[in-house]
């Protein structure tokens, strides 16, 4: 029965058979009559999402499936034809094909036939490679067989990126995008690796392993079992689960396997070589001997690894410390280091101990330009935790809810005013009594230790990671010494500059403080990449030898000073500028070294980055230093407003950086200004946001304004006359940032008056945040 939300009546379409339906969408085939001018019909498919049940992601993801596969003119991909009905309804070519899935309940395919269908989909993703597409969703569900022929398709393209290499944020697993049984290490957001092309070589190993083997590689029924199964477990050979499958076709699934990417096939290219060469084979002798994989696996597309170098130490002490806190009291782990050396890479390693024991990892950072906001990295990292929680079932809801409740009682306003989404939760709370100064303070931080503490159990560590402590405020350093004084089971890393701070400086005082009351507090310092580091870093990126690659390494050691960050984007614009190139011929890649070392390059890292943002579209570079003066994080409307550019015209001058990977989404939002032509009907407005690369980005699209003073006082006066009184307060903090920036081009008796006014509300603000 088809669910009445659904409007099937399409002009021009006539619904002949349903081919399925759920709550939100529907497919059916259907004929398109009065094609061209005469009466023939067109034989199609039309998915339908239903207005009801429809979400932003929903609508995104399904009109963003059209916008990519709408100009693919290619054999293995299901051609789309247009959206009818609002957006509402997607119309695809109908081939005769059935989903893989479905076709297997009632078909068997032979070995010749699924090496067959594994050489078509090679070809098909050697199509995406070409086109820049990654499908992120690769599974028997998305590819269609026809039944006689055996040609197979690709469909749903609803989660696939144009980028070409995303950053996924940690989500609890059921938020995910992509169906979790396929999805690649990198994917899970735990791997501490982006996203490319190599995803989905991954999720097509998933996909032969089980046509082989009659069955998936990693088959958990808890969602974080099977992530960790993903990044750490190897699947049991295909040909020992099935003796039938050569032993050749099970190195090349397992290669494809591979957890990290740079030991997967590198081209869809020497993926198709080595299927071709397995089934000439059986097709002539009816078996395939072994041969050497991956000759022809050589790929054009310029990948800097993004594995450690040099760190091994440093991520076992901070392994060895997330084991100490699993069985002991809290910690605090500071990892210390010039900007760019690494500090946040090594601290992401932490992911998969904390998988595989259900941990909560929370992360915040603070920010150079809004020290004035109290406990802004640790709201960050209670949101983080929040939405981890909104994510579950409304029975592991409940159970949250009671356990809060049992723990902060009557209090619990006192800690909804700095996390106004713990309403969500546990609902709205009566107001609490007023109290003086310090006692407030005690209260809530007494508060908020104890309802951390109902996540760091000892089966269940709880890790806060805080960024840029250097810049943290008082507040935060006063919790984070009552976090130490009686919380068990609780690791804090905390990563800061040491080039920033002196003995004097709050956190060491603050830190010293803790350790003489007995706190356990650790630090590691990070120190640059020595000349071999760089060495195999270069030689893996060039794929070429040590002793070719020392030359380049050695020049990019002198530039850089052996600082990770620096190193990586100077191979970048290396390559960017022509400077490294891929030879087809040869199929090695190139570098004129003599050519380089003429070069002007610059070795301060905010120099050469804002050299680099100056090939950038003059709008965007506009627009990017406007976004510095928001923070490292900033979003799409505020931008719009003080860019005087519509949100549409602002994300499409924000594209090229986007491409460029200077900054980065915090969701796949951004694409409804992006990518879809049509705006969304819906009546919240979408908010989305961005951050920069690193924070040398921001620093070095910051120092690109001439006049600072003038650009925060054009931002502050703006937010001030624009944004209503009702959402004043939530922004006073900024305003009154922006407007402090430039007091010094605030003359008139009114205007100081009107700032002093405006700081004496972020103060009470503050006030009662503390």
């Amino acid at each position: 029965m088809i669910n009445n939300s659904f409007n099937t009546n399409i002009p021009g379409y006539r619904l002949v058979e349903t081919l399925y339906s759920d709550s939100k969408t529907l497919v059916f085939r259907a004929e398109k009559t009065n094609v061209e001018l005469g009466e023939a019909t067109l034989p199609v498919v039309i998915k339908l999402l239903s207005p009801v049940y429809d979400t932003y992601q929903d609508l995104l993801d399904f009109q963003h499936q059209y916008v990519i596969a709408k100009n693919l003119n290619a054999s293995g991909i299901v051609r789309f034809y247009g959206l009818e009905d609002r957006g509402y309804a997607l119309v695809m070519e109908d081939f005769g094909g059935l989903a893989l899935d479905r076709y297997l309940q009632t078909n068997i395919l032979s070995l010749p036939d699924i090496l067959e269908l594994a050489i078509q989909l090679a070809s098909t993703l050697r199509v995406l490679e070409k086109e820049r597409i990654i499908h992120k969703d690769i599974k028997p569900s998305n590819i269609l067989i026809h039944p006689e022929t055996k040609q197979v398709k690709l469909i749903d393209f609803s989660i696939a990126s144009l980028l070409p290499r995303e950053t996924p944020e940690i989500l609890n697993p059921n938020l995910l995008k992509g169906t979790l049984a396929y999805l690649s290490p990198e994917q899970t957001g735990r791997m501490n690796r982006g996203i490319d092309y190599r995803t989905d070589f991954y999720a097509l190993g998933i996909t032969l392993y089980e046509l082989l083997a009659g069955k998936l590689p990693f088959q958990k029924e808890d969602p974080l079992e099977m992530i960790h199964c993903h990044l750490a477990q190897i699947a049991v050979p295909v040909h020992v689960v099935n003796p039938a499958i050569p032993m050749v076709v099970s190195q090349i699934i397992a290669k494809l396997m591979a957890k990290n990417a740079e030991d997967r096939y590198q081209s869809a290219i020497g993926l198709q070589q080595d299927l071709e060469q397995c089934l000439s084979q059986w097709l002539a002798q009816g078996s395939v001997a072994g041969f050497k994989l991956g000759v022809w696996d050589i790929g054009d597309r310029f990948i800097i690894p993004e594995k450690l170098y040099g760190r091994a130490a440093e991520v076992q002490t901070l392994l060895a410390a997330f084991d100490r806190v699993s069985s002991g009291q809290a910690e605090i782990l500071l990892v210390a280091g010039a900007s760019g050396i690494g500090k946040t890479a090594v601290i992401n390693e932490i992911y998969k101990p904390i998988i595989r024991q259900h941990s909560y990892f929370i992360k915040g950072k603070y920010e150079q330009f809004q020290r004035d906001i109290p406990f802004s990295a640790f709201v960050q990292a209670c949101r983080d935790l929040m939405g981890q929680l909104l994510s579950k079932s409304d029975v592991q809801l409940q159970v949250w809810k009671n356990l809060i409740l049992a723990t902060v009682g009557e209090n619990a306003q006192v800690l909804m005013v700095v996390i106004p989404e713990l309403e969500k939760i546990i609902g709205k709370q009566p107001s609490v009594a007023e109290l003086p100064g310090d006692a407030a303070q005690n209260l809530f931080n007494l508060l908020i230790q104890k309802f951390l503490g109902l996540f760091a159990t000892v089966d269940r560590p709880l890790v806060i990671f805080l960024d840029d402590l250097q810049w943290a405020d008082a507040a935060s350093l006063n919790l984070l010494q009552t976090l130490q004084q009686d919380t068990n089971h609780l690791l804090v890393i905390g990563a800061y500059r040491d080039q920033e701070v002196s003995s004097i400086h709050p956190l060491m005082v603050a830190m010293a403080g803790m350790q003489q009351s007995e706190a356990i507090v650790n630090t590691m310092t990070l120190h640059p990449l020595t000349l071999d580091d760089l060495n195999q870093l270069v030689a893996d990126t060039l794929k070429c030898e040590l002793r070719l690659a020392q030359p380049l390494a050695e020049l990019i050691d002198r530039k850089t000073h052996g600082n990770p960050f620096f190193a990586t984007q100077f191979l970048q614009v290396l390559h960017q500028d022509g400077h490294i190139t891929f030879d087809v011929t040869s199929r090695h890649w190139q570098c004129d070294i003599a050519h380089i070392k003429t070069l002007a390059i610059t070795d301060d890292v905010v120099e050469f980055m804002a050299g680099q943002l100056l090939k950038l579209p003059t709008l965007t570079q506009y627009i990017l230093q406007l976004a510095a003066c928001l923070g490292n994080q900033f979003n799409l409307q505020t931008l719009a407003l003080i860019s005087d550019q519509t949100p549409h015209q602002t994300s499409l001058a924000l594209k090229t950086a986007l491409q460029m990977g200077i900054i980065i989404p915090c969701s796949s939002l951004y694409k409804f200004f992006t990518d879809i032509d049509t705006t969304p009907d819906i009546s919240t407005p979408l908010v989305v946001t961005y951050r920069f690369l690193h924070d040398r980005v921001q620093q070095a699209a910051y120092s690109q304004i001439a006049s600072k003073e003038h650009v925060h006082l054009q931002i502050g006066q703006l937010l001030l006359r624009t944004v209503v009184e009702a959402e004043r307060e939530e922004q006073i903090f900024t305003i009154v940032h922006q407007l402090n920036m430039a007091r010094s081009l605030i003359d008139s008796a009114v205007d100081r008056d009107q700032l002093l006014q405006l700081n004496w509300k972020a103060a009470q603000k503050a006030k009662i945040s503390t």
